[in-house]
């Protein structure tokens, strides 16, 4: 199997393009300071990582901005602190003030030449509008959970991911998936019969950061460490 097999690239956005990681944890940071939390990094991701999924499950259909919005209200009293309003909207809004990777714009670039570019992401599309700025190209489609009113990786996202590429003449055996999660992405990329790509951007941590560890038996054709990598694949081939 190569690169260039395939004829679309179907990207998961927050930890694959945008530095979600980064992005929760500074907006994360009036609540730790006021509640004296003094964890490490990836001990707060998981703890946030935990109340996000739980979340996703029981409202699916909730708009994304709104369900940070909760979660943020949820860690206050797991921190042991009040929920406070005016903090928990602000981190709900926060998305679209997360970071691109460095190397994000510039390998989309170079893909966009050779690739259609689709999104499917688990935020809602306002936040999504609010990125779109820092990843440097336009995409051939976006589907966010508020099109599809479920949260990867319910496997209905990848169902409407197929259909709608469907309606565009693309072919499941065109599709290169190319996520970082394991858990939101390529577990039911496998489900779903689709070939991804594992963007691999906690190489050198533990644990699973801002995501939840993912089931047994998941797997991937392609891994990568970063965008930039896998477009250096991409021109080697």
């Amino acid at each position: 199997m190569r690169l260039t097999d395939f004829r679309v690239l179907t990207f998961d956005c927050y930890g694959t393009l945008i530095d979600w990681e980064s992005g929760l944890f500074a907006a994360l940071q009036p609540l730790l300071l006021r509640a004296g939390v003094a964890q490490p990094r990836d001990d707060v991701l998981a703890t946030f990582a935990e109340h996000e999924s739980r979340q996703e499950a029981a409202t699916p259909a909730m708009k994304y901005a709104d369900l940070l919005t909760d979660v943020h209200g949820q860690l206050a009293r797991a921190w042991g602190v009040a929920p406070n309003a005016a903090e928990s909207a602000a981190f709900g809004a926060s998305v679209g003030a997360w970071p691109a990777f460095e190397d994000t714009a510039t390998a989309l670039q170079y893909l966009k030449q050779h690739y259609r570019l689709v999104i499917l992401s688990n935020v809602d599309r306002d936040s999504f509008a609010g990125s779109l700025p820092r990843l440097g190209v336009t995409f051939d489609a976006v589907f966010t959970a508020q099109d599809i009113g479920s949260y990867k990786p319910d496997p209905r996202n990848f169902a409407y991911l197929l259909d709608k590429l469907g309606a565009m003449g693309v072919a499941k055996g065109d599709i290169l998936h190319t996520a970082q999660s394991l858990f939101h992405d390529h577990a039911p990329a496998n489900t779903a019969g689709l070939a991804s790509a594992w963007i691999d951007r906690r190489q050198d941590a533990d644990g699973w950061g801002a995501t939840s560890p993912p089931p047994a038996g998941v797997h991937y054709d392609f891994r990568f460490p970063s965008m930039a990598a896998m477009a250096a694949a991409h021109r080697a081939e």
